[in-house]
């Protein structure tokens, strides 16, 4: 059986995510079917590019009314994860309504350009299952322009001209607004940490 379906949803980075899991001994499946997602033992929905885009394509696909009735432990990542909450800023466009949560954009500020690109360090806020066996000064890699604020769901934070959410959970979902498969030793763990979950 494969380890992990990825939602092929017209993102990018799949490729490195593949390689990524592969480095860890994990099989993976990339598809758009049903079925197949709900027989899987874990689920990715990567994401890079729109929101309302994005949206758009697993609406297109059945796939909108089916994320949220898995039961599995799922993976959102980068926009990827921002799909999971109700709503989102860009494009005013509605979401997968798992976290009851808005996202964002970062506001202009003097020093902070948009979008947020680069490595920053995370800082877990709870045990989450994602983080064990972290370093302390763990850095991983962001690319975005919206962010999910602070709220019960956040597991970990990163600062860029104020705090937001980098890790969020709740029940079976989680989420990473950071490129785990870009993020060298502290991405590995994290996906190693996801892998082992059941």
């Amino acid at each position: 059986m494969t380890d992990v379906a990825i939602i092929a949803n017209g993102g990018a980075n799949i490729a490195s995510l593949r390689f990524a899991l592969d480095r860890l001994g994990a099989s993976s499946q990339l598809t758009a079917d049903v079925d197949e997602l709900r027989r899987a033992p874990r689920v990715i929905l990567p994401g890079v590019g729109a929101a309302a885009d994005a949206m758009e394509r697993l609406h297109s696909l059945g796939l909108a009314s089916a994320i949220p009735t898995l039961t599995q432990p799922v993976l959102g990542i980068c926009l990827g994860m921002q799909l999971l909450f109700a709503g989102s800023e860009e494009g005013d466009t509605a979401c997968l309504g798992i976290f009851p949560a808005r996202v964002t954009r970062f506001a202009e500020r003097q020093g902070f350009p948009v979008p947020h690109m680069g490595w920053n360090q995370l800082v877990p806020q709870t045990g989450s299952p994602l983080t064990q066996g972290l370093e302390d000064d763990a850095y991983v890699y962001f690319v975005h322009s919206y962010a999910v604020p602070v709220g019960p769901w956040t597991e970990a934070v990163a600062d860029y001209g104020g705090e937001f959410s980098a890790i969020v959970r709740h029940a079976n979902f989680h989420g990473a607004q950071f490129h785990p498969e870009r993020s060298s030793r502290a991405g590995q763990r994290i996906l190693a940490n996801f892998l082992a979950l059941a």
